[in-house]
């Protein structure tokens, strides 16, 4: 009888060592799962990340190669402008966005002249709502240029003055930030048309603004 009844015993624990195993087997492939499934869930988030990061890469390798054709095509002096705002930390992304250029044709300005013409007043007007629309923290170059009539140092001065009246018709009207501006005169250095013509001396009677950021 007691041989009997120690038999069952033993039957009775190895079910109950039976279910307990395959209640440790089944909980432990529940939790391998799951870490499965997390890792898998991580991978994936790791995958995206990878392939937005290479998307980024290959626009701002797109947005250099256009920035480089773009300074490829500025004009002496606009590149000249690019290169002292970035020497002088001037620039936040180091860009040329573009140049307006206001020539004696159209602004008028008076023969050895710096006053602003209506038509000049206008042009600037124009020049500011645009960046003002644009609402970018932009940094202007100022540039005087001017024919050859009269020597050099005149010019040199002329230049000057008048890039420095462009300069205060947008700090005073318009409210930009002396510290966003820059004026330089190149006088009768860079014409841009030919001297021995009226109207060449006009389009070389200007002043060019070269707009960074």
């Amino acid at each position: 009888m007691r041989k009997q009844t120690a038999i069952v015993a033993v039957a009775i624990l190895a079910l109950v060592l039976g279910f307990s195993g395959c209640a440790t087997k089944t909980y432990v492939q529940e939790q391998v799962g799951q870490s499965t499934k997390a890792s898998d869930a991580k991978i994936g988030e790791v995958q995206k990340q990878v392939e937005s990061t290479q998307t980024d890469v290959s626009a701002l390798k797109k947005s250099d190669s256009e920035q480089n054709t773009k300074i490829a095509q500025l004009s002496d002096t606009a590149r000249d402008a690019l290169a002292r705002a970035q020497d002088a930390g001037k620039l936040a992304k180091g860009k040329f966005l573009y140049e307006v250029t206001l020539t004696d044709e159209s602004v008028k300005f008076g023969l050895n002249r710096s006053e602003l013409s209506p038509e000049a007043k206008q042009a600037l007007d124009a020049f500011a709502e645009k960046i003002r629309t644009e609402n970018k923290n932009v940094y202007v170059e100022i540039q005087g240029h001017t024919d050859n009539l009269g020597s050099a140092a005149y010019n040199l001065k002329l230049g000057q003055v008048r890039a420095e009246a462009v300069m205060g018709y947008l700090n005073m009207q318009h409210g930009f930030p002396l510290h966003r501006m820059n004026v330089i005169s190149y006088g009768l250095t860079k014409p841009v048309a030919d001297n021995h013509t009226k109207d060449g001396r006009a389009k070389n009677r200007r002043v060019a603004l070269v707009v960074l950021m």
